[in-house]
């Protein structure tokens, strides 16, 4: 999606921020270097009136005129680069030391995103993700079978816990394969510690590798920000529901784990639903039963979420415990 306007405007003022270093320090450089060589004045003075000149002669269509001027132009800038090093000074001194030489700091170059740009926008969207520091270590390249029965099986379906696994993370490679073509939500489900955050996890580093927007919520987290706006009468100053409805990926982690009442239930509902509407992915992971999730949220929910979503079971014991009496990392 584009960046929304708060989103965007963030950005851009960084490059105004910059905009304004580069010049405060180029002026001091200029001041430095003006009052150590004073001749490099004079030869500023001298350039500028000479591209004036220049300006002049193309307007009254004098060609030979303008290579004479290029020439004057050429020996004053050779006389400045000499005195600039013979007194100490880099050749580029007197020049803005651009934060991205590409773009001058403008963030676009040739009419397109800068790459400094694109860089500002992952950054950005990592950091508004609430994810900045946990996808270091749970994405796809960490993500271990080993920690999976290949003895314990699910019983619908005859499978082992590191069959179902594979399965699980061949349906998440192939999420993010095809994010960009078509609309798919996942539900993750299973008991405590089998790696379905882990795996929700895997994907949304993917997907902000590739500039995505990403959203990460527990549930607890995302009903107390959506009361918030509920009953707030302040205006939004940033991000609102509408980006929550809108973002390129939702991530709502251990749905059941909040006290749920009457409002839970209604965003939860009004959440899906919108989201459905606007074709935005949505991956919802929870402890909870089938059977049990139905009864939480209301047979209205579930039959959205039934119909919409591809429903992942994980199985298996706690990994987190696991890896406490083995040792795993």
């Amino acid at each position: 999606m584009a960046l929304q306007n708060f989103q965007y405007d963030i950005i851009m003022r960084e490059y105004n921020r910059r905009q304004s270093q580069v010049q405060h320090d180029l002026e001091e450089r200029r001041a430095e270097a003006f009052a150590r060589v004073p001749r490099l004045l004079e030869i500023d003075g001298e350039v500028a009136a000479l591209s004036a000149q220049k300006a002049r002669s193309l307007l009254q269509g004098e060609p030979g005129s303008v290579d004479d001027l290029k020439k004057d132009v050429s020996a004053l800038s050779a006389e400045r680069r000499s005195l600039l090093k013979k007194n100490g000074f880099s050749e580029d001194y007197l020049e803005p030391h651009y934060f991205c030489p590409i773009c001058q700091d403008t963030g676009y170059a040739d009419g397109q995103k800068c790459s400094c740009f694109k860089k500002a926008e992952i950054e950005l969207l990592y950091t508004q993700s609430n994810l900045t520091e946990i996808l270091k270590k749970e994405n796809f390249e960490h993500f271990s079978f080993d920690w999976y029965s290949d003895t314990i099986k699910n019983e619908a379906t005859g499978l082992t816990a590191r069959e179902t696994a594979k399965r699980a993370y061949d349906a998440a490679v192939n999420f993010v394969r095809d994010f960009d073509t078509r609309s798919q939500n996942l539900f993750l489900y299973g008991s405590t510690g089998v790696g379905k955050t882990f795996l929700s996890h895997c994907i949304a580093n993917a997907l902000l590798e590739s500039a995505h927007c990403v959203l990460y919520f527990s549930a607890f987290d995302l009903f107390d920000r959506l009361a918030q706006t509920a009953f707030s009468k302040k205006p939004e100053t940033d991000m609102g529901d509408d980006f929550i409805f809108d973002c390129d990926l939702l991530i709502i982690d251990d749905l059941g784990t909040e006290l749920t009442n009457s409002f839970v239930s209604s965003q939860l509902f009004l959440c899906i639903n919108e989201r459905i509407a606007r074709r935005k992915s949505t991956i919802i992971s929870t402890n909870l039963k089938l059977e049990d999730f139905s009864a939480t949220y209301s047979e209205r929910t579930f039959s959205r979420i039934a119909s919409n979503y591809q429903m992942l079971k994980l199985i298996g014991k706690d990994i987190r415990i696991q890896k406490i009496f083995l040792g795993g990392k």
